[in-house]
């Protein structure tokens, strides 16, 4: 995941030796999470109508892991939260999936998707109904890193960052995978300063849908492709270069759909880009700073609030969240500060459905932590204790 050799086995090897780490319990036959379909946002400052639209009773948490790793997981994990307090409980393990670092829901939220970062890369379907593993299949390349669904639901989107490829696999009905569709790998423009080859960090869909984007922190490049929704094939219409050393790693769209937000892992810096829904082409915008310091603290991933007015970012090294105002319509972002995160070595961040509660995934400390997000001024207060989980490499609440 990182320049200069700094493999991601090498992150998931420099673990403290003393972080504690709690197994989630055997999932036996306790009851899978619900997952009863959130109610749609509505805009709102008043803190006793963002309590009252916040659902009651456990919601569900799933957990992505290193199995492979000292310390790490047995499968998926499975948790769940309570949407007002944060609190989270665990609840069983989804075993039979090796190395799921990065989970998808599809968007009918009956199947999870997840990567096998392995070598011999993969993508795994789970049905949540019953837990049953529906099946893997090869993404044809090495260390998937990330995964998503095409909003259609028939086509999952994935990332192979060892081989520096992206690949395409139809989903059926049932929402198990078929064979993939296409694979394609970045050969152009060469690497970047200090990396050997293409690395694909991330592979989603534009919000108009008509565009899917493949970020590439090897060749520091974004990608845009068309998507055949017919035959599930790429064709690539557009390229997007950020400034050489970059390392662009995660890209994340303002709602209006006409800009986007790229964290550049290897120079410590994020850029607003602009988006033209008509040809796919991405403009990087100049350089602006995490506000962690001198030095690389490698951004991971950042996010922006469903109305489009603060954005966060997560920064490993720092051990931090950034938090920026969004300005001129998504087309400027405003340094407001930086928090603690309460863990080591933040991998992924995550809003809940409604937007209220920010979740970390801290690989190091094999911690999770929450933050309450305030609607009004983007602030982040800490929601209660960190919760337990092996190799928190992803947390994704529904």
């Amino acid at each position: 995941m990182d320049s200069g050799g700094w493999s991601r086995r090498r992150f998931v090897g420099a673990l403290a030796g003393g972080a504690a780490v709690a197994a989630l319990p055997a999932c036996g036959n306790s009851p899978a999470p619900a997952t009863t379909p959130a109610p749609e946002p509505e805009a709102s400052t008043d803190p006793s109508r963002e309590a009252a639209r916040r659902p009651s009773g456990p919601r569900p948490l799933y957990l992505g892991t290193y199995t492979s790793a000292e310390g790490g997981g047995t499968g998926i994990g499975l948790a769940t939260y309570d949407a007002a307090t944060g609190r989270i409980t665990g609840a069983g393990t989804i075993g039979g999936v090796g190395d799921p670092s990065y989970l998808a829901i599809h968007p009918d939220r009956r199947t999870l998707y997840a990567v096998d970062e392995r070598d011999d890369g993969a993508v795994t379907a789970v049905r949540l109904s019953d837990r049953k593993v529906l099946g893997s299949r090869s993404t044809g390349g090495a260390a998937p890193c990330h995964l998503s669904v095409h909003p259609g639901g028939r086509w999952l989107l994935s990332a192979n960052y060892g081989s520096g490829s992206v690949a395409v696999h139809p989903i059926d009905a049932s929402g198990a995978l078929g064979e993939r569709s296409d694979l394609v790998r970045h050969t152009s423009p060469p690497p970047g300063p200090g990396q050997e080859g293409p690395h694909a960090h991330q592979f989603v869909t534009s919000p108009d849908g008509g565009h899917v984007l493949a970020v590439d922190l090897g060749t520091d490049t974004v990608y845009t492709y068309r998507l055949d929704e017919k035959a599930g094939t790429l064709s690539e219409v557009a390229q997007a270069r950020t400034r050489p050393g970059a390392g662009p790693r995660h890209l994340t769209f303002h709602p209006g759909g006409r800009y986007a937000y790229l964290a550049n892992e290897v120079d410590n810096t994020v850029a607003v880009c602009s988006y033209d829904p008509a040809s796919g082409r991405v403009e990087v915008g100049e350089a602006q700073s995490t506000g962690t310091g001198s030095g690389t603290s490698y951004p991971a991933q950042i996010l922006v609030t469903a109305d489009g007015r603060y954005a966060y970012l997560a920064n490993r090294g720092h051990n931090s969240l950034t938090r920026y105002a969004v300005e001129a319509d998504g087309a400027r972002l405003r340094l407001l500060g930086t928090v603690p995160v309460g863990g080591d070595f933040p991998r992924q961040i995550a809003f809940s459905p409604e937007g209220t509660l920010l979740f970390a995934a801290n690989q190091k400390s094999s911690t999770v932590t929450v933050f309450r997000v305030d609607g009004a001024s983007g602030e982040l207060r800490r929601a209660g204790e960190s919760f337990p989980s092996p190799v928190a490499v992803c947390a994704l609440p529904l």
